[in-house]
C-alpha cells in the first residue's frame, strides 16, 4: 500500500503532522512498520515511531533496493505521467493516485 503526502515544507515537524493526518484511518495490523531513506525531514523519527506506533528504519545511503515501494512508485508508475517538475501544491498527485487504487 503507497499513500502519498504533500509537505509544504521538508521539515521534522511538518512531516510529523502530515504523517499523523495520512495515518489516523490505517488500522494498527497495516502499519507495521516505516522504512525511510536519508533526509532532514526525518530528524523527528523517534516522536513519529511514538506517535504512530511504528518502528522506523532508515536505508543505506546508495540502496535504492531497500525502498522498493518508494523506488516503483516514484519511477514507475507517478514519474511516468507526472513529472519531478510538476507543482503539486494543489494535491494532484495524490488525487490521480487514489482515482487508479
Amino acid at each position: 500500500m503507497v499513500r502519498l503526502l504533500h509537505l509544504p515544507q521538508r521539515d521534522g515537524d511538518t512531516l510529523h503532522d502530515a504523517l499523523k493526518a495520512r495515518m489516523a484511518d490505517l488500522p494498527a495490523a497495516l502499519l507495521r512498520s516505516i522504512t525511510w531513506d536519508q533526509g532532514t525531514e526525518m530528524a523527528r523519527h523517534l516522536t513519529i515511531a511514538q506517535s504512530l506506533g511504528a518502528p522506523v528504519y532508515f536505508c543505506d545511503s546508495r540502496s535504492p533496493w531497500q525502498r522498493g515501494s518508494n523506488e516503483n512508485t516514484n519511477g514507475l508508475l507517478l514519474r511516468q505521467y507526472f513529472p519531478t517538475c510538476i507543482d503539486n501544491s494543489d494535491g494532484v498527485v495524490g488525487s490521480a493516485a487514489r482515482s487508479v487504487s
